[in-house]
């Protein structure tokens, strides 16, 4: 690969770190920014999948004694949810990034535990603005980033699970705004 390979840019805030990676491409003008759980994050989760699996079958077996159920069924019982906690383990995000391809679009990236990685790629025929979006819910407030795409009645979120401060979703905002050339993309739009 060309180039020396490096980062220009790494925040960590609460429980994110924010790394855009500069010169580790073939060609240096492709820009790579990634949102993923910080270390402590990803420890704090497998310890505590870990405990509740170990702790499991002592659970299901007192439970299965107070309501007086045979053991074949308790082990059951503890193989399920065992399976289930394993599963949901599994399916956590630890990372989603955002690549762009000067002349080609933008390919994002959601990185799970198990190793799977899906991919979508947009094209910038199709993308009409980047935006960040302030979203509020009964029982928080976030910050998104999206892309509003020719043809599509859905704005389009680029990160899909994670919800990274918004600090850390301008600079990508603005990358995008400049691929895409929109150079009205102004700093008082985010307040």
């Amino acid at each position: 690969m060309a180039g020396g390979g490096g980062k220009s840019g790494s925040i960590m805030i609460g429980r994110y770190e924010y790394v855009h990676d500069v010169g580790k491409w073939p060609i240096e003008a492709i820009d790579a920014y990634h949102v993923m759980l910080s270390g402590n994050t990803l420890l704090k989760a497998s310890i505590l999948f870990s405990f509740l699996i170990f702790l499991l079958p002592s659970v299901v077996y007192i439970c299965s004694r107070l309501v007086h159920v045979r053991s074949i069924s308790a082990l059951f019982y503890s193989l399920l949810i065992g399976a289930l906690l394993i599963g949901m383990y599994l399916k956590l995000v630890v990372r989603e990034s955002v690549i762009i391809l000067p002349a080609f679009g933008v390919q994002i990236e959601t990185r799970y535990r198990s190793g799977r990685i899906n991919r979508q790629f947009v094209p910038f025929s199709k993308i009409l603005k980047p935006v960040l979006n302030e979203c509020v819910t009964p029982i928080t407030c976030y910050w998104t980033l999206s892309l509003i795409i020719h043809g599509e009645d859905q704005l389009c979120l680029v990160f899909k699970e994670l919800r990274p401060p918004v600090k850390m979703l301008v600079p990508i905002w603005k990358a995008l705004c400049a691929s895409i050339e929109w150079g009205d993309c102004k700093d008082e739009a985010v307040h």
